[in-house]
C-alpha cells in the first residue's frame, strides 16, 4: 500500500519528535517510573495528541491510519509514552465522538484533542479482565442523576487523566458513563508498579456514589467497549511494530560495530539470517497493522483484521526484542543497553486491549463459525 503525502508528512513529524523530544529522555523515565506531563503537553502543542479527531472539534482531522504511524514511531522512542497517546485518542476520545451526544462532543473533546487534558478508559476490574462482562461495578439512576459504585483496576492514564470513560452493570445490562476527575466520592487508589512501560500511569480507582453522565443509551455498554476494542487492537499493534523496529534498529546498529574473531558480528550467518528474519516479520506485522487501519478509515468492518494485527505485532514484538538481547550478548542485558527495556515493555502487548487467547477467540470464530464455540464468551482485557 502506498502512503499519502499527507500521512508521510505525518510520520515523518512524528519520527522526528520521537527522537528529538522522546528518545533522549526515555531511558530515565523509565528508571525513575516519571510520567512525562511536559512532553505530553509538547505533543499536544503539536497536533499528536488529537491526530484523527475532526479539526472540528479541535483536532488535526486526520485518518486513522495516520494516527497509527505517529503511534508507531512514538512508541519506538518509549512505549510507555506510546501507551497514554494510544489510551488518550484510541479508547479516550474516539467512544466520546461516537458516542457521546453533540453537547458532550463539544464540551469534552476539544481540550483532549489539544492535549490540554487527558481520557482513560476504565473497563477492567479485579474479578472481570478478558471475561468483562463479569464486572460489579454499579450505576444506580434516578431519572437523569447516575452514581457509580465499585472498582477499577489497571487503569491507564488512571492517576492524570481528566476524563473516565467507564462501564458498570445498571440492573441486568452494562452501560457506559462519563466521570470526571474531581467527582466526589471518585479516588485514584493505586498505582501499579509494572514490569515495563514505567513512563505510563497505571492505576486503581474507587467509585462510591460518584455522580456520572451517560455515554450512549443504557445497556449498550458492552457494544460501545467492544467496538473500542476493535480499534483499539490495531492501535496496539501498531505500538508493538514500533518497539519490534526500535530492537531491531539498535541489533542491527551493534551487529555492524561489534567485532568478533577480527570482523563484525553482522557478517556472522546465525546474526545476519536472525535480523533477515527480524525485519521480515516486523514488515509483516506493519502490514497488518496498516490494512486493518484502512478498513476503519473506509467504514468497513475490522474486528478480526484488527485482531489478527494485534496477534501477530505483539508476538514479534515480544520475540524479537527478546532476540535483539541475544544479539547484544551480555550487553544487552544491562541497564547501558535499551535492549532490556525494549524486552520489557513488550510483553504487555499481549495482554492489554484482549488478550492473545482472546484474539485468537476472535478470529477463530469469524473462520470456523460456531463450531469454533463450547460456550458465549463476549470477553475482552482492556486497560
Amino acid at each position: 500500500m502506498t502512503l499519502t503525502d499527507e500521512q508521510h508528512a505525518i510520520r515523518q513529524m512524528a519520527r522526528q519528535v520521537a527522537d528529538e523530544l522522546i528518545a533522549p529522555h526515555a531511558a530515565t523515565w523509565d528508571r525513575e517510573h516519571r510520567f512525562p506531563a511536559e512532553t505530553l503537553r509538547q505533543l499536544g502543542e503539536l497536533g499528536l495528541l488529537g491526530i484523527c479527531i475532526p479539526s472540528a472539534h479541535g483536532g488535526g482531522g486526520s485518518d486513522y491510519l495516520s494516527y497509527c504511524l505517529a503511534l508507531e514511531e512514538l512508541s519506538r522512542a518509549d512505549a510507555g509514552l506510546g501507551t497514554t497517546v494510544a489510551v488518550h485518542i484510541g479508547a479516550g476520545q474516539l467512544p466520546i465522538l461516537a458516542h457521546g451526544t453533540a453537547e458532550q462532543v463539544e464540551r469534552l473533546i476539544p481540550p483532549l484533542a489539544r492535549g490540554e487534558e487527558l481520557a482513560a478508559f476504565a473497563l477492567t476490574e479485579a474479578g472481570s479482565g478478558s471475561d468483562a462482562g463479569a464486572m460489579r461495578t454499579r450505576a444506580l439512576a434516578d431519572g437523569d442523576a447516575v452514581a457509580l459504585s465499585g472498582t477499577k483496576q489497571w487503569i491507564t492514564n488512571g492517576s492524570y487523566a481528566h476524563t473516565f470513560n467507564v462501564f458498570a452493570r445498571e440492573e441486568e445490562r452494562i452501560s457506559g458513563f462519563l466521570v470526571r476527575r474531581g467527582a466526589s466520592g471518585f479516588a485514584v487508589t493505586r498505582e501499579e508498579e509494572k514490569l515495563g512501560q514505567h513512563s505510563s500511569s497505571t492505576a486503581d480507582l474507587l467509585f462510591e456514589d460518584t455522580p456520572a453522565e451517560r455515554l450512549g443509551p443504557p445497556g449498550a455498554g458492552m457494544r460501545i467497549a467492544l467496538s473500542t476494542l476493535d480499534g483499539g487492537r490495531i492501535g496496539i499493534a501498531a505500538q508493538s511494530v514500533g518497539i519490534a523496529q526500535a530492537a531491531l534498529d539498535l541489533a542491527s546498529s551493534y551487529a555492524k560495530e561489534r567485532n568478533a574473531f577480527g570482523r563484525p558480528i553482522a557478517g556472522f550467518q546465525a546474526i545476519a539470517h536472525r535480523l533477515a528474519d527480524m525485519q521480515t516479520e516486523i514488515e509483516a506485522g506493519r502490514a497488518l497493522v496498516w490494512r486493518a487501519a484502512q478498513l476503519k478509515d473506509a467504514g468497513k468492518p475490522h474486528t478480526v483484521e484488527g485482531a489478527q494485527a494485534k496477534l501477530f505485532a505483539s508476538r514479534v514484538a515480544r520475540h524479537w526484542t527478546g532476540e535483539a538481547i541475544q544479539v547484544l550478548g551480555g550487553y544487552g542485558y544491562t541497564k547501558d543497553s535499551p535492549a532490556e527495556r525494549y524486552f520489557r515493555d513488550a510483553k504487555v502487548t499481549e495482554i492489554y486491549e484482549g488478550t492473545s487467547e482472546i484474539q485468537r477467540i476472535v478470529i477463530s470464530r469469524a473462520l470456523l463459525g460456531d463450531a469454533a464455540s463450547t460456550r458465549s464468551e463476549e470477553g475482552v482485557r482492556a486497560r
